[in-house]
């Protein structure tokens, strides 16, 4: 159809000076896009900023997540996802940027160099204890990357999943949790394993994650998650995917 749109654009017999004809090429430019923009979107075809951003009710999400079988073959997590890096190169790696961006008090640090983060005030979401050494909190992958790679990071290229590691661009990828906690927790997800408190908030975090990285889940994972899903607020999950 659009092919047959510009096929009807024909020249005229006469030749037009050429600054009019320029002039008359650049509107009849601007008006096809127009008439092209106009197009895509009656089609109902977003714009590539658009569909970058995925926005539901929690129950809709948790029903929208692909199931899939876990595949944890050849997972090793130093090898295939890294360490904390310090992406902007300020010295304080991804562990010490959740640190700050949570902290409730203003930060100390080991030393001078303000790279490691040692003191400020924390209030962990699962067990609503409250931190003012660093040493106390774990940052916790709220999808462990055991739980990752099984669920669709192991197809990734190693870019990627050193991305997921250190992702500080949605808040609920990482967050600082009571070490022992944290340590309890392992990889397991929701249907084996859940908070003592804010455990509505601990699902919606769960689902947002795997919207934004594209990951399955399987089915014991999907029938926890509705599960659960049912007993909370029906909220909204607005998610960049990365």
């Amino acid at each position: 159809m659009l092919l047959g749109l510009f096929s009807r654009v024909r020249p005229t017999s006469s030749s037009p000076a050429p600054a009019a004809a320029a002039a008359g090429a650049g509107c009849r430019t601007t008006a096809a896009a127009a008439v092209v923009a106009g197009l895509l979107l009656t089609a109902g075809v977003a714009p590539a900023e658009a569909a970058t951003t995925y926005s539901a009710p929690l129950r809709s999400a948790v029903k929208s997540l692909p199931v899939a079988a876990e595949n944890n073959a050849g997972y090793d997590r130093d090898q295939q996802f890294g360490v904390w890096k310090d992406a902007d190169r300020d010295c304080q790696n991804t562990r010490a940027e959740v640190l700050l961006q949570e902290t409730r008090a203003t930060a100390t640090y080991t030393t001078a160099g303000r790279c490691t983060v040692k003191g400020g005030k924390w209030a962990t979401s699962w067990d609503g204890r409250t931190h003012t050494s660093a040493t106390t909190v774990q940052i916790d992958h709220t999808v462990p990357v055991h739980e990752a790679w099984g669920s669709g990071a192991r197809s990734w290229t190693q870019a990627k999943r050193v991305a997921f590691y250190n992702d500080l661009g949605d808040r609920r990828s990482l967050n600082a949790q009571t070490s022992a906690l944290n340590s309890s927790k392992g990889a397991r997800g929701p249907e084996d394993w859940l908070p003592a408190k804010n455990r509505c908030g601990y699902v919606g975090e769960w689902v947002a994650v795997k919207v934004r990285w594209g990951l399955k889940v399987d089915s014991r994972e999907k029938s926890a998650l509705t599960r659960l899903a049912a007993s909370c607020p029906d909220v909204a999950l607005t998610v960049k995917r990365a």
